[in-house]
């Protein structure tokens, strides 16, 4: 007789979960769950979750249409009636109304007496940049997702993966650093919230971009001195965005796939830069920072990370496909990154609490 060698535990729980799927896919369970008093608001959740999940691609054309008719920031400061929101939109009325329903079902607009006005969820919206400016870059990403499987077979060159290409002269170019700079406040908010830079003596931000980091964290942390590392044409924009605080920082210009970051820096971050590389460059990078970091000096790393307990889509099911489009990188878990920085030599790494992983989480590792 033949036996198994697939362990005892995984048979059981390969078991469990086929008996699991067998049930909850049949059509007769289904009818009863929705039926019976103690599982119907199970039945109906779910249900709804899986009608927005193949409703989904509309839900974000409603938001991008809004963002894009500029309707959004109209809202955000007058009460609009249908006709002055379809001229604005430069919609026709019956148009606009169906926008503004739309909208509406999403809690993004809402009507009343006086007219149209945002909704709750409209109104964080548009208290958002970042978010406002996502929604505004998705129209690339959408393009690049209307064939998935050209695009996990690699047979052809995506829209954002030309984003890539530092300082192109071109309206999608100028979009992306627009994001990366609306969007850098709420992921510095996160590093702020987890981490006390005022224990260190100086600051080098990797792949810096613009300044953007550089400029939140000099705010709290007044005797930070301070420093930048990004391609030159990239440092150029940066010296001047941060012209008021020349007096305390440093611009180093590089690439940091073929040169050596500069020393004298006991913290080094990395912000939304290692999950763009990847498995080989990002271990790269990560031996270098642990080369031009003194003794006791700490990384930190801040960006999404997948396997985030509250924020599970938004690593492998958004930040997979994005990265894909991109061209390059993955989301890593925080398992990941700790076992790749101490392949990188750092002696411990550690995940900090932080408000919102669903923006950006944090881990520290320390050579």
């Amino acid at each position: 007789m033949q036996t198994s060698t697939e362990p005892d535990h995984e048979r059981r729980t390969r078991g469990w979960t086929g008996w699991r799927n067998r049930l909850l896919s049949s059509p007769a369970f289904q009818r009863w769950a929705a039926a019976f008093p103690l599982t119907r608001p199970v039945a109906r959740y779910h249900a709804r979750d899986l009608f927005d999940l193949t409703a989904g691609f509309v839900y974000s054309q409603i938001a991008y249409a809004l963002v894009r008719s500029e309707l959004l920031e109209a809202l955000r400061t007058s009460t609009l009636s249908a006709a002055e929101a379809a001229q604005r939109a430069s919609l026709p009325l019956d148009g606009a109304v169906r926008l503004l329903r739309a909208a509406g079902a999403l809690g993004l607009t809402q009507e009343g007496p006086g007219g149209w006005t945002l909704g709750v969820r409209g109104a964080a919206l548009a208290g958002s940049p970042g978010v406002v400016e996502m929604i505004a870059h998705h129209r690339l990403l959408y393009q690049d997702l209307a064939d998935p499987f050209a695009l996990l077979r690699g047979e052809r060159e995506s829209q954002l993966a030309g984003l890539w290409a530092y300082g192109a002269d071109h309206e999608a170019a100028a979009a992306y650093s627009g994001l990366m700079a609306a969007s850098q406040p709420m992921v510095a908010a996160q590093a702020l919230a987890a981490y006390r830079f005022g224990r260190h003596d100086a600051l080098l931000d990797v792949g810096g971009g613009e300044g953007a980091f550089v400029e939140a964290i000099a705010a709290s942390a007044p005797r930070l001195r301070l420093g930048l590392f990004d391609l030159p044409a990239v440092v150029a924009g940066a010296e001047t965005r941060l012209s008021k605080l020349a007096g305390r920082t440093r611009f180093h210009s590089g690439d940091f796939r073929r040169d050596q970051l500069p020393g004298g820096y006991d913290l080094i971050s990395l912000v939304r830069v290692l999950h763009d590389h990847d498995d080989e460059p990002a271990a790269a990078l990560l031996r270098g920072i642990y080369e031009a970091l003194p003794a006791g000096g700490t990384l930190l790393m801040v960006e999404p990370m997948a396997n985030m307990r509250g924020a599970e889509r938004v690593g492998h099911a958004y930040f997979g496909m994005y990265l894909l489009a991109m061209g390059s990188g993955r989301p890593r878990s925080p398992a990941e990154i700790g076992a790749m920085t101490r392949q990188a030599g750092f002696r411990s790494s550690k995940l900090l609490r932080n408000p919102l992983p669903l923006a950006a989480s944090v881990i520290v590792a320390r050579k």
